[in-house]
């Protein structure tokens, strides 16, 4: 018998959840009898006279605990990314990793060439605020150099104490120096999901995270759109942009509120454990109304689910830019009441059969990052008809200016298409989308 516990999460200990960029599943195995492969006695010979070398010749005394120890995460760090050795702290973080409260940076990260390289930076955390951003990589901690430490080793120096600093220096694609960015470390608590009206019918839901509620709290939100709006939307933007992904049965639950049928994901591995398929139950939140799926490559895992699954079953059109390519399921296996093996067991795949991992998801119309700023007014406004002396009066203009309100706060907002290009696009391509639907 196995107790399984769906807690996907791509953790950074410390730093926001874990360790690294992870999708697994919580496996806790009995003591089935387990086949032995053949031992490769000569390599363990090997293996043996080098631990004595070690005991005996190195510079200074080694506990054959620190050896084994070390020797075992090698052998699983040496698999993949996301393989890993956890010991009882790291362990701990990964079994509290959903929670959505949690003292650090904000960030997800992995490692890379040596470097930790940010996966994202998650909403209103002292990273976000700081301005990391995805794809940065860190080669500097305060006065440390981040090359030929562990993750978890630099994990460890960017934890600390609510209130205290950390300078990290990054190395960013398109500049010309590294970057010193100064960061307060903080308890921070994830709002997983957030709303608000783009325009009247038009509504906007942005999860930053995959936390267990992160479903519920998504239909709670659709549903009070739906009210601030008469009763219905025309049409909902889901912005998923550097979303690092978080648990599976939340990308199942977000993926299943816009279905009605269908496969949602499946995963696919060497023992039967690690095959598992997801379905969709009848009731779209929408009634079919169009949606725009916004991602970039700080989105990875759950939500390239998320974005896989809408785009395969046709219900979504997905903007940006390819994901992050994170499509391995890793399984957790206590060794003690202290340690574990986290190990990659599966893939998972989109509804087509598709395999996200190193691949991503290449979004139906590419928007590539550009930087826009106002055209100049140079105070010419160019003729018009009602400009023209003895113009014929419309009719019924007037009657139209009487029905027409404004506030002064949305004169003075700035534009959408300023504080956020890619989703000003998306609310363009929404309603053209409701606008054909309709017609």
């Amino acid at each position: 018998m196995r107790f399984l516990k769906r807690d996907f999460a791509l953790v950074t200990a410390g730093v926001i959840i874990g360790i690294t960029l992870i999708f697994g599943q919580m496996v806790l195995a009995d003591k089935n009898p387990i086949v032995k492969p053949d031992l490769p006695i000569d390599d363990l010979r090997a293996f043996s006279e080098i631990f004595g070398r070690i005991k005996s010749s190195y510079v200074e005394p080694v506990e054959d605990k620190e050896l084994l120890e070390n020797a075992i995460r090698g052998m699983l760090s040496g698999l993949d990314p996301h393989s890993a050795y956890l010991d009882l702290g790291e362990f701990k973080d990964l079994r509290e990793g959903t929670s959505g409260e949690f003292g650090g940076l904000g960030i997800e990260v992995s490692m890379e060439d040596g470097f930790v390289k940010v996966v994202a930076p998650i909403d209103e955390t002292p990273a976000a605020e700081a301005g990391v951003k995805s794809g940065d990589l860190i080669i500097r901690l305060d006065d440390t150099p981040v090359k030929g430490l562990s993750l978890a080793e630099a994990v460890d120096i960017m934890r600390g104490e609510p209130g205290s600093k950390i300078v990290l220096t990054i190395i960013r694609e398109g500049a010309d120096k590294p970057l010193k960015l100064e960061l307060t470390r903080a308890i921070i608590k994830v709002k997983s999901v957030r709303t608000e009206t783009l325009e009247s019918g038009y509504g906007y839901v942005r999860i930053s995270t995959f936390q267990s509620p992160t479903g519920e709290n998504l239909r709670d939100a659709i549903n009070q759109l739906k009210t601030d709006n008469g009763g219905k939307l025309n049409g909902l933007v889901l912005d998923l942009r550097n979303n690092p992904g978080g648990v599976l049965d939340a990308a199942v639950e977000v993926s299943d509120a816009f279905l009605n049928k269908g496969m949602i994901v499946y995963t696919d591995g060497r023992i039967e454990d690690s095959d598992q398929k997801f379905h969709a139950k009848p009731g779209d939140m929408l009634n079919g109304a169009p949606i725009v799926v916004l991602v970039n490559g700080g989105s990875a895992s759950a939500s390239e689910i998320v974005a896989g699954a809408l785009q395969d079953h046709k219900r979504a059109v997905i903007l940006g830019t390819k994901t992050f390519g994170k499509g391995s399921v890793q399984t957790v296996m206590p060794l003690t009441n202290e340690t574990a093996v986290k190990m990659t067991t599966a893939r998972y795949y989109t509804p087509s059969g598709r395999s996200i991992q190193a691949d991503g998801i290449e979004p139906d119309i590419k928007l590539d990052a550009l930087q826009i700023s106002a055209a100049e007014d140079n105070g010419f406004q160019p003729l018009r008809e009602v400009d023209l002396s003895r113009h014929l009066e419309n009719g019924l203009l007037e009657e139209a200016e009487k029905s027409e309100t404004s506030s002064a706060e949305e004169e003075d907002k700035q534009p959408l298409a300023l504080r956020d290009y890619p989703l000003s696009q998306a609310l363009n391509l929404l309603k053209g989308m409701s606008i054909m639907s309709n017609r």
